[in-house]
């Protein structure tokens, strides 16, 4: 029997190889914050797509409880934590 291809990135999940910039999400403690809805398990593609995402939703997460947060490229720590609210 024939196997069919991988299927395209369209109609799957990107992965983690493909997404590796994500943010953690953290409480003054330092400890992780989880949010609900387009919030949640956001990845990126590049460092600029990440920053940019949280320049444009750093209020929204404020708003859900999160104090600061931390820049990842896969399981490496970029820079962080990184305060939400004005100093």
């Amino acid at each position: 029997m024939a196997s069919l291809p991988d299927q395209p990135p369209t109609f799957r999940s990107p992965t983690p190889a493909e997404r590796p910039w994500w943010w953690r999400l953290e409480s003054s403690a330092g400890d992780e914050v989880s949010v609900t809805g387009e919030l949640a398990d956001q990845r990126f593609p590049s460092q600029s797509d990440a920053e940019s995402w949280v320049g444009e939703m750093y209020a929204d997460l404020a708003e859900a409880g999160v104090d600061a947060v931390v820049l990842f490229e896969l399981e490496r720590r970029v820079y962080g934590p990184m305060s939400l609210h004005p100093e």
